[in-house]
């Protein structure tokens, strides 16, 4: 039979102490980066398992967090949140923490899954996605004193808990801005309908950036939901303007896709950029902005073990990414 690898033979193998494997298992953030990688190393070549359910007796903490899964929609979209949830998966791995994912159909019925969750699993912590304006999940979750962080921020006080988003205006602006360098000034937004922090912010970024190059952006944007119909009916609305517009910033690739088809329709030489850089924009061509969700995925981490405890609070336990344009053929 096999001899049983324990925290002692790992520490025999990577030569530290066993309370340095402890360390390694419970609080990476006390041991020195090449001490941490050296017992890692030991760790993976001996095969060793933590016991779960002691390390559970022993901290009174489940290591589990909690993450809802997003309807995919036109499936297009849907990929932003899966690659997230993907770099969210391997970092919390890395840190000791699994992640539990779950389905629900509207805001009431999440809220009555963090219940039931809590109540069977003793969950750590939540990630929350798909944040909005008057949020009621925050509010019941800060109520209870469960921590959490937010991929999206708090679109009423920026302040009120840890969060980690993209900057969508700074997205938008940046594909203005491509446009405009190369001749354009009527240049059109096709967004979501206004009340949404996510839409609203990426529509600033257009806006303003219009505005700061004299520019007025009135009549060329149009609010419509995300998908591809629409996009391409909004998109030939502004088309078939008196002065229309002679490219197109879209909200998302979806919306993109559909405008794609707009133009193409109209007049193949008007520009189309999107929101989200998925797949599908690779696949066709299409010039899109790119959001940095591995390193989403990564800082949600590091806020929760801080609030956990596993690693030092964070001194700004906020953080605002900044994206990039990815150029193709559509501009």
């Amino acid at each position: 039979m096999a001899q049983k690898v324990t925290i002692a033979t790992v520490a025999r193998q990577a030569g530290v102490s066993r309370q340095t494997v402890s360390n390694v298992l419970n609080s990476p953030h006390v041991v020195r980066e090449e001490t941490r990688q050296r017992v890692q190393e030991a760790i993976d070549a001996l095969g060793y398992r933590t016991n779960q359910a002691a390390r559970q007796m022993r901290t009174g903490r489940s290591r589990l967090i909690a993450v809802r899964i997003e309807p995919t929609r036109d499936g297009i979209n849907g990929s932003v949140l899966d690659r997230f949830l993907h770099g969210l998966s391997e970092t919390a791995g890395t840190a000791g923490y699994r992640v539990m994912l779950y389905t629900a159909a509207d805001d009431t019925r999440e809220i009555r899954e963090y219940d039931d969750l809590l109540g069977a699993y003793d969950l750590d912590a939540f990630v929350l996605t798909g944040t909005k304006r008057g949020d009621p999940r925050t509010a019941w979750l800060t109520a209870r004193d469960v921590p959490f962080v937010t991929f999206g921020r708090p679109w009423d006080d920026p302040t009120v808990h840890p969060w980690v988003d993209v900057d969508g205006a700074d997205g938008t602006a940046q594909a203005t801005r491509r446009l405009l360098a190369l001749g354009h000034r009527r240049i059109g937004f096709v967004g979501w309908p206004v009340g949404s922090g996510v839409g609203d912010d990426r529509r600033l970024g257009w806006e303003h950036t219009l505005r700061a190059a004299g520019v007025d952006p009135t009549d060329l944007d149009r609010q419509t939901e995300d998908g591809i119909g629409e996009g391409e009916r909004v998109a030939r609305d502004l088309l078939d303007a008196p002065q229309p517009p002679t490219a197109l910033v879209c909200a998302s690739d979806s919306l993109a896709l559909g405008a794609l088809q707009a133009v193409r329709a109209a007049d193949p030489a008007v520009p189309v950029i999107g929101f989200d850089d998925t797949p599908v924009a690779a696949a066709v061509g299409l010039t899109s902005v790119c959001q940095p969700l591995h390193q989403a995925a990564v800082r949600c981490v590091e806020l929760l073990t801080g609030r956990l405890g596993d690693t030092p609070r964070q001194t700004h336990p906020q953080a605002l990414l900044k994206p990039r344009l990815v150029l193709r053929q559509t501009a």
